[in-house]
């Protein structure tokens, strides 16, 4: 009996969604809740899991096909045993298409033109059968010699050679055509979506950035001085980034307008505090949410932190995870980065960019010292916030970490 596999409800306003790739082949066996597929939507990719075991008997759609909810993805025949798949990976391990092995066409002496030994990506191997393209002709510029997509559409629009190989008969060089300047990818759903929300905030909004600085010596003096004790209670180590989101909770009780949003003609104001703690991800930018953060502890707060993030990087996010946010914190420090401007993330009234901690010559009290400064940066939405009301909050900010004191005494 063949048992249909569709399109889930993919959460609240998506409708529809990209088929990314398949993980399973038409004969394959598949078991109970494997994921046979991956699904790109405009906020997150979700994988689509077997409703019984047995053996893929047919696929209804390709990837890059376009699906809506409810649509038809494949059939699984389910008194089938089927064959166990060439290479026994999983999304988790394989977060690009997979290179399939592929070995010299030609002979020592063979006047045909042979490719390096390297693979082949999965979606660069179907373009080729579908257009007969002999891929041991294709030099592949992927890492290890890999053939990618853009290798063989290169091959079919300009008929680019193999790569350079010593003539055995005449003992000279053969010059192979120079390798793609270019590499024409496709944008994914995700970062499309990405695209025109951050330029949909830029239109609409009206945004603007302040700015200030902040000493982070008694933080960083502080977290040595218990972080050890920290991981051995809650098994998670004490970061940065719970004392910041802390930090902000406190600001945004001070300065409420930061932590509103424009809903038609009216300005709704949160009392609670759901941070959006971005993430980078191979997939693209992805902001999950640490909810009720003001019930939160600093351990509390560093766990789910860390469960999103993994999350986040196994692309295994859900729809849940990623809405409702009223406030954004953006990490840019990580990469190195001294100063940026970060965009909002709408309907959001405001977004904190962190950045890098770099020892500076500072003056206190008359006296030149060295100490490990942050710039910080708040973006945030004219419209709602005033400019006193965004120095304020920054100002906030810069006291809780200059004196952490403050966030155990609620001060």
């Amino acid at each position: 009996m063949a048992i249909e596999i569709h399109v889930p409800v993919l959460g609240e306003s998506v409708t529809e969604a990209t088929v990314g790739k398949w993980f399973k082949s038409v004969g394959d066996a598949v078991a109970v809740d494997e994921p046979i597929c991956e699904l790109e939507t405009d906020k997150v990719a979700l994988e689509v899991n077997a409703t019984t075991s047995g053996a893929l008997s047919e696929i209804k759609v390709e990837e890059g096909d376009t699906v809506e909810v409810g649509a038809l993805l494949a059939l699984i025949d389910e008194t089938a045993h089927g064959k166990a798949p060439a290479t026994a990976t999983t999304p988790k391990e394989t977060p690009e298409a997979p290179a399939v092995t592929r070995a010299p066409a030609a002979t020592e002496g063979s006047s045909a033109p042979t490719a390096a030994t390297g693979g082949v990506r999965a979606s660069a191997a179907k373009i080729a059968a579908d257009k007969g393209v002999d891929l041991d002709r294709i030099n592949g510029t992927g890492d290890g010699g890999v053939v990618t997509k853009a290798d063989v559409l290169n091959f079919i629009e300009h008929g680019a050679s193999a790569p350079a190989a010593r003539s055995a008969d005449a003992g000279t060089t053969v010059v192979a055509d120079a390798a793609p300047r270019e590499e024409v990818v496709p944008m994914t759903r995700l970062r499309r979506t990405i695209a025109k929300r951050l330029k949909d905030a830029q239109n609409t909004a009206a945004m603007l950035t302040t700015y200030n600085e902040v000493d982070m010596s008694a933080v960083i003096a502080l977290r040595n001085q218990y972080k050890d004790m920290f991981e051995k209670k809650h098994g998670s180590k004490l970061g940065f980034m719970s004392f910041f989101v802390k930090a902000c909770v406190q600001a945004l009780k001070e300065i409420p307008e930061v932590n509103a949003e424009i809903r038609d003609d009216a300005i709704v104001y949160k009392n609670y505090y759901h941070v959006g703690v971005a993430a980078s991800t191979p997939a693209g930018l992805v902001v999950p949410v640490v909810r009720d953060c003001q019930d939160r502890s600093f351990s509390e707060i560093e766990q789910e932190i860390v469960r999103l993030g993994g999350r986040a990087r196994d692309g295994k996010l859900s729809m849940e995870e990623m809405q409702g946010g009223t406030f954004t914190i953006s990490n840019g420090g990580i990469f190195g980065s001294l100063m940026s401007s970060p965009i909002l993330n709408a309907p959001q009234s405001g977004i904190l960019g962190m950045h890098a901690i770099k020892e500076r010559a500072m003056v206190e009290n008359g006296q030149v010292v060295i100490r490990p400064m942050m710039y910080l940066a708040l973006s945030y939405d004219h419209r709602v916030v005033d400019g006193k009301g965004a120095v304020t909050f920054l100002v906030r900010v810069k006291e809780c970490l200059e004196d952490p004191q403050r966030l155990v005494l609620d001060l």
